[in-house]
């Protein structure tokens, strides 16, 4: 097998190609021969020791696979060779094999491509949480996406959509914000990449002229920094604001705004929500495949790497340039 594998703290550079033995699944486990790797932020942050999750090196960043079932641990029923499975794997997805417990590995359908099974759980499974299960995003509602044409936030347009609610995208540049609108935003709204106190006035004041005099409903921001007050302060009452991620700089918030808004900050870690309720996520990422199936959703990847490329991926969306989803892909044969 080959894997691109984190041998010291540090950017993409320290990631070092290399070919190592095939694999064996232990008992509860697959091996699984992998397609398709998503890219998403986090795999930027754990090869620098600055992520929630610190292997032990060497390891493969990329924690979302997409692939072929090769072998099956003792214990393991339900699945057979060649089943086409999706799964979150934390870490050790770049590469040509890996070993996962067969409890989190998900059938897909042949209708599915492999690249957009590798895409697919991440970004929908944390926008989807949010946006149903810590928002409750009802039809008709208006919401604001903060960092839009991302991965999570192009899933959250893509999702308020299907939810019934109106959507705006707020982005960085044009060409993000006509991405946007191919996703089905209602509105977009350009932001700058740098913004001070001045410019925060005048993003409050752009999002409150696009959602009208009783606000917006829920805040979906995964961007945070300067950019979380103005979004704030232009919250309906009784809205919610959701706390997805913070590329910008973690955000200081007067808490004097949801007193006077009447408005709840409610976190969003889906990660751990996963672990507290096993039985809720399963639920939703049937209903997401159920929406994949009816052309609700599809994932957007717009930029894919070969393995030894990997890096560049990593590079690609750490400059927050990427719009939707980045892939790896894997060499036909090792």
């Amino acid at each position: 097998m080959q894997a691109l594998l984190s041998v010291a703290p540090g950017g993409p550079e320290t990631l070092e190609l290399t070919t190592l033995p095939d694999p064996e699944p232990g008992r509860g486990e697959l091996l699984v021969g992998v397609k398709a790797a998503g890219v998403n932020f986090p795999d930027t942050l754990i090869i620098q020791d600055r992520y929630q999750i610190k292997p032990p090196r060497p390891f493969a960043p990329g924690g979302e696979i997409a692939g072929e079932v090769l072998a099956i641990g003792d214990g393991v029923t339900g699945f057979d060779i060649g089943d086409r499975v999706m799964a979150l794997t934390g870490h050790g997805g770049f590469a040509t094999h890996v070993t996962l417990p067969a409890a989190t590995a998900i059938k897909f359908p042949a209708t599915m491509p492999f690249e957009d099974a590798a895409c697919f759980i991440f970004t929908y499974g944390t926008s989807y949480h949010a946006l149903k299960d810590r928002a409750a995003l009802r039809p008709d509602e208006t919401l604001l996406v903060l960092g839009a044409a991302g991965g999570v936030g192009s899933a959250a347009v893509e999702l308020g959509k299907a939810m019934g609610a109106r959507v705006i995208a707020a982005v960085s540049s044009q060409d993000k914000a006509e991405f946007c609108r191919s996703l089905g935003a209602d509105e977009t709204l350009l932001y700058a990449k740098e913004i001070d106190k001045e410019g925060q006035k005048t993003f409050a004041n752009e999002i409150k002229a696009l959602a009208g005099p009783l606000g917006v409903n829920v805040v979906y921001d995964a961007v945070g920094g300067n950019y979380a007050e103005p979004a704030l302060r232009s919250i309906a009452w009784n809205g919610r604001y959701l706390v997805v991620g913070f590329p910008a700089g973690i955000p200081k918030i007067p808490l004097n705004l949801p007193l006077l808004k009447g408005c709840q900050i409610v976190g969003v870690f889906w990660g751990a929500s996963v672990f507290h309720d096993p039985a809720g996520h399963e639920k939703n990422i049937s209903e997401l495949i159920g929406l994949y199936c009816d052309s609700q959703i599809k994932p957007q990847i717009s930029a894919s790497y070969s393995l030894d490329r990997a890096g560049e991926a990593l590079t690609h969306l750490s400059r927050r340039s990427a719009l939707g989803k980045t892939l790896v892909t894997m060499p036909a044969k090792i």
